[in-house]
C-alpha cells in the first residue's frame, strides 16, 4: 500500500519539496523567526501560496488581521475542495476530517483523478495515505528550506518575486479558463484605487473588499438577466 501510495504520489514530490524548500529559505532569510516555525506553519496551516503570501506580508509589517484576511481569501476556493468530496468522505471516521483539512489543489486532483475501486474502505484508506503524504514532503521541504536559510549564508534578495510569479501564472491560467478579462482588470483597478486612498497597512484588505463588492453586483446581474430571459412572456 505505501508502494502505492509513493508511486502515485511522486510527481508531487518532485513539486512540492523545491517549492516548500523555497519557502523555508524565504521565511528564514526575511523574517525574524526561528526556522523551525517553517515547517511548524507547514503542519499547522499548510498552504503553500498561502504561507509564501504571509511571509511576503509580515516582511513588509502588514497587521495581521490583513494576513488572516488575505490568506482566508486566497484559500477559499479549498471549501469547495471539501464540499465537493463530502460524498467520497462518508464514512471514513477519524480520517474524514484531515482529509479536508489536507485538500490542497494537488491533492484534490489526485483524488479526483485516480481510478478507484469497490471497496469503499481501501479506497478512503489509500486516500487518507495520499494526503499524508502530499503534507509530509511539504514539511519536509519547509524544513530542509528552514536550515538553509538558517546555516547557509547567501543573499536571497528577490526571492519573494517567486510568489509575484506564481500570482501572474495562477491569473494568466484563470484568465485562459474563464475567457472574460474583466475579473483581471477589476481587479487591477480595485487595487489601484486602494493605493489611493487607502492606508499602505489597509490596502490588501480594501482592495480584496472593492472587487468583492463589484463582482457580486455583477454577478447579480447577470443572474437577473438570466432570469429574465428563462422568464416566460406573453
Amino acid at each position: 500500500m505505501n508502494q502505492t501510495t509513493f508511486r502515485l504520489t511522486l510527481p508531487i514530490l518532485f513539486g512540492y519539496l523545491p517549492l516548500g524548500t523555497a519557502f523555508g529559505v524565504l521565511f528564514a532569510t526575511q523574517l525574524d523567526y526561528a526556522w523551525w516555525i517553517a515547517p511548524l506553519m507547514g503542519v499547522v496551516i499548510y498552504a503553500g501560496a498561502g504561507q509564501i503570501l504571509a511571509v511576503s506580508l509580515l516582511a513588509a509589517n502588514a497587521g495581521l488581521m490583513e494576513v488572516a484576511v488575505a490568506m482566508f481569501v486566497l484559500n477559499a476556493r479549498h471549501l469547495f475542495y471539501g464540499l465537493s468530496l463530502l460524498g467520497q468522505f462518508q464514512g471514513a471516521g477519524w480520517r474524514k476530517a484531515y482529509l479536508i483539512f489536507g485538500l490542497t489543489d494537488e491533492t484534490y486532483s489526485l483524488l479526483t483523478s485516480r481510478p478507484r475501486g469497490s471497496d469503499r474502505k481501501g479506497e478512503q484508506l489509500l486516500d487518507f495515505r495520499i494526503t499524508l503524504f502530499n503534507q509530509l514532503y511539504w514539511v519536509a521541504g519547509c524544513t530542509l528550506g528552514g536550515l538553509l536559510g538558517e546555516w547557509v549564508a547567501f543573499d536571497s534578495t528577490g526571492i519573494e518575486f517567486a510568489l509575484v510569479a506564481l500570482f501572474i501564472v495562477l491569473t494568466i491560467e484563470q484568465l485562459k479558463s474563464l475567457g472574460d478579462s474583466f475579473p483581471v482588470w477589476c481587479g487591477a483597478l480595485a487595487a489601484g484605487v486602494a493605493m489611493l486612498l487607502v492606508p499602505n497597512t489597509r490596502q490588501l484588505i480594501a482592495g480584496i473588499a472593492i472587487v468583492t463588492v463589484v463582482l457580486l453586483a455583477q454577478y447579480r446581474r447577470h443572474r437577473n438577466q438570466s432570469l429574465d430571459l428563462e422568464a416566460p412572456h406573453d
